[in-house]
């Protein structure tokens, strides 16, 4: 009888972690299995390995710059003059900064709006509508929107917006005009608005995949519980799709740091401080890809190859903060 007690009993701890290994030891047992475990590790091993070559690479170019500058002068330097053999980068870092994050600041209400909009109140065929029209605009390449931004958005805006602006302030408020500068056609506003129409449709297709992921039960609770729609959304959805919808705003925020062709050919590219709202700016895609094949003297070479450095590790730090929050939010929800 205790033979059998003892063994009808539920195993122990040590017995469940055992049984475990030999499932797992025998998951690989099959010459197949063994091969596609070995092909998996090696394709997954080699991206790892294909971000530190490239790392590498680019450090070993830029290694004559950091000889010649120092890491933390070079970061510091206002001037950026090839011609001088001075080069500083921190007009790039601030304006790729300034202009990443305030696009990102326009960008996040609205993009939250319509993923919560077309989640959660359109009806199936106008839900369906907007994701289409959503994903067809981060289908457009950038440089049809820098091409739209140059010859209607920019002049359009400087005539009707800028322009009446600087005027209203040379008359009424002259202490903004070391704020907004003289108009140019090709500014940092300029640049920042279509960033920030750019990484729209990534935040709202992000936050929609996280919002469409709450499970159902999550709703049905607070509705049995007499919650209103708004209810609903705030104390059921948001916090249950919060992970998904930060980590949506970070990798949109590394696409913001990243984008190249259409806040080169809007921003004007000015390599010195300072910057005005109005006038023109630079930010580090921009200087790679406007001096890049201009770059005939090795250390103009070697100085835009380390603009690259650094803005290599600064997309990869928020895709890894990206994935942090991710983490750190999926445990915290799962204690709750």
């Amino acid at each position: 009888m205790t033979d059998i007690a003892v063994r009808s009993g539920p195993p122990s701890g040590a017995g469940l972690q055992l049984n475990t290994g030999r499932l797992t030891a025998a998951r690989y047992r099959a010459p197949g299995d063994r091969a596609f475990k070995t092909v998996v590790v090696a394709l997954s091993s080699a991206v790892i390995l294909l971000a530190i070559a490239m790392a590498v690479v680019i450090y070993l170019e830029a290694a004559p710059t950091f000889r010649a500058f120092g890491y933390l002068s070079f970061l510091s330097e206002t001037t950026w003059d090839p011609v001088a053999a001075v080069h500083g980068a921190l007009p790039f870092i601030l304006g790729t900064l300034l202009t990443s994050f305030s696009a990102l600041a326009l960008a996040v209400i609205p993009a939250l709006g319509v993923a919560i909009f077309s989640s959660e109140y359109a009806a199936p065929p106008l839900a369906a509508l907007i994701n289409y029209t959503v994903d067809l605009l981060a289908a457009i390449p950038s440089v049809v929107i820098g091409l739209w931004g140059i010859f209607n958005f920019a002049p359009q805006m400087r005539d009707a917006v800028y322009m009446p602006i600087y005027l209203w302030a040379l008359e009424e408020a002259e202490w903004m005009l070391p704020i907004i500068g003289a108009p140019s056609t090709y500014n940092f506003v300029t640049a920042t608005l279509i960033l920030a129409l750019m990484i729209v449709p990534y935040t709202v297709a992000l936050s929609r995949d996280a919002i469409g992921q709450v499970p159902r039960e999550q709703r049905e609770a607070a509705w049995a519980l007499g919650a209103t729609r708004w209810e609903v959304l705030r104390k059921a959805v948001l916090p249950y799709a919060r992970t998904g919808i930060i980590a949506g705003i970070l990798l949109s925020l590394a696409r913001a740091l990243g984008e190249t062709m259409a806040v080169a050919m809007l921003i004007g590219n000015r390599n010195r401080l300072p910057f005005t709202l109005f006038g023109p700016a630079a930010t580090m895609p921009s200087v790679i890809i406007n001096e890049f094949r201009e770059a005939v003297e090795p250390l103009h070479y070697s100085s835009i190859m380390a603009v690259g450095f650094y803005l290599f590790f600064v997309t990869i730090g928020i895709n890894l903060l990206a994935s942090w929050v991710q983490q750190k939010l999926s445990l915290s929800k799962g204690a709750v």
